[in-house]
């Protein structure tokens, strides 16, 4: 999986290069960096916006569909779609019109709206699972699917996948190291070792999954359908099922989080291929892009959470938030589930996204490149692999930043987004063909670049 030396060597030529003009051409954006970051570090709201390659962070003007408007006026194909939270183009009309008409009747009152029964039908008819909880995000749905498996099943550990990705929930970040698990380095602040409650097994090795099964502690598997976070590695045939049958086999819990993989299909890749896990965890889109996530459960789930809180002592129970279920993201939901996550909207991005898929994949076969291309519905990324990847190991091994942020930035400078931290794009409803034109053309050019087709400019 070793990267061409001579690629890396252009890419690095190429990214001193492209932030040289991205400075030339974001006068505006340079001046308001300096402005935020008298008051926010890097001049950034959220720190992770720092991470595209970028000398200074790009300043938006205005985001519709599947196009964002910098504040220096210029206007970008996006592929990025905000790392998934607006999968469904910026601001879909009917989840603009549901915010607005629902901000004239009240944003938030901690008491349930007139909308929940419809939207707990919804939420049970798309995905199969008949019973529902709000939160504000993906993280929060997965923390209290972890607290409510402990709960539940009186054991103490979790296990997840080498390479997973769960938002802020601690318990996922822990990484195979020499066949044990270690609490990841890159976790700020944390007090304990996450290693001792919860264990990481290689994706795709039911055979590991089944060793760590077999001593009986574990409350709950925690896992993505498909690997998304880092260099897509997608599950092999029978993989999941075997996992869900091995769960109940030990008496542990299974938690699909579909946050990344709902671009599988309208319910996601747990109804794209029949399947029946105890949770089901759905975040950042799932509202038309506000601040919203789900998780769902079986009804046997339901009903030993009545057991559970029938013998609680009084108090907090460290499961939800005040602002969770308001009424304004029960009436995005609503118009989100019903009028733009539809079947029609789903045929035209995965199409699409094949499109681009088969465009990326003979830029990269004209050259020769040892890479590959993975796709998953609406998700398209290149990996820098000869072959799909089977496990995270695999991933991080096949991860190389210099080469990557090379083409991410020389897209930037051609008007095109894609997601920083990894290749990963992303085809909305609002997605035309001469987007994913415009993205394969300049793919292509970085790649002639970057293979010394033609010289970098100094």
């Amino acid at each position: 999986m070793s990267m061409p030396t001579e690629v890396r060597a252009r890419a690095a030529a190429l990214i001193a290069t492209e932030r040289l003009r991205f400075a030339d051409r974001h006068p505006l954006s340079r001046q308001m960096a300096a402005n935020a970051g008298e008051h926010f570090p890097g001049g950034v709201p959220l720190h992770w916006m720092l991470d595209w390659e970028t000398p200074f962070p790009l300043f938006v003007r205005e985001a519709n569909g599947s196009t964002v408007t910098d504040i220096d006026g210029r206007r970008y194909a996006d592929f990025c779609l905000g790392d998934t939270g607006a999968m469904f183009g910026h601001s879909p009309a009917p989840v603009a019109r549901a915010i607005a008409e629902q901000a004239q009747r009240g944003l938030t009152a901690m008491l349930p709206s007139s909308l929940t029964a419809e939207v707990g039908t919804l939420l049970a008819s798309r995905f199969g699972l008949p019973f529902w909880q709000v939160t504000a995000t993906a993280s929060d749905a997965n923390r209290a699917v972890v607290r409510w498996a402990r709960a539940l099943t009186g054991r103490r550990k979790v296990l997840v996948f080498d390479g997973c990705y769960h938002g802020q929930v601690e318990d996922a970040f822990v990484k195979l190291e020499d066949g044990e698990t270690k609490m990841k380095p890159s976790l700020l602040g944390q007090a304990n070792d996450v290693a001792q409650t919860s264990v990481a097994a290689p994706f795709n090795d039911l055979d590991a999954v089944e060793r760590l099964l077999a001593a009986g502690d574990i409350a709950l598997i925690l896992t993505e359908p498909a690997l998304t976070n880092t260099a897509m590695v997608l599950p092999e045939p029978g993989f999941i099922e075997g996992l869900l049958a091995a769960a109940r086999r030990h008496g542990a819990l299974v938690c699909l989080d579909e946050t990344h993989t709902i671009s599988a299909g309208p319910g996601g890749f747990t109804r794209a291929h029949d399947l029946a896990p105890d949770f089901f965890v759905l975040g950042k889109p799932v509202a038309g892009g506000l601040p919203a996530a789900v998780f769902g459960f079986t009804s046997a789930v339901e009903a030993a959470m009545r057991r559970v809180l029938e013998t609680k002592t009084p108090g907090y129970s460290g499961i939800g938030t005040t602002l969770s279920g308001n009424m304004l993201t029960l009436a995005a939901m609503r118009a989100c589930l019903i009028e733009v996550m539809t079947g029609d909207a789903y045929a035209h991005m995965t199409a699409l996204a094949s499109r681009l898929a088969d465009g990326l994949r003979v830029g990269v076969a004209k050259r020769q490149l040892p890479w590959t291309v993975t796709q998953l519905g609406a998700r398209a990324e290149l990996v820098f692999s000869t072959r799909p990847l089977r496990n995270g190991a695999e991933a991080a091994a096949a991860i190389d930043h210099t080469v990557e942020r090379a083409i991410h930035l020389f897209l930037l400078n051609r008007d095109v987004l894609v997601t920083p931290f990894h290749n990963m794009t992303l085809v909305a409803p609002s997605t035309t063909q001469a987007d994913i034109d415009k993205l394969v053309h300049n793919f292509d050019e970085a790649l002639g670049l970057l293979c010394g087709e033609k010289e970098i400019a100094a």
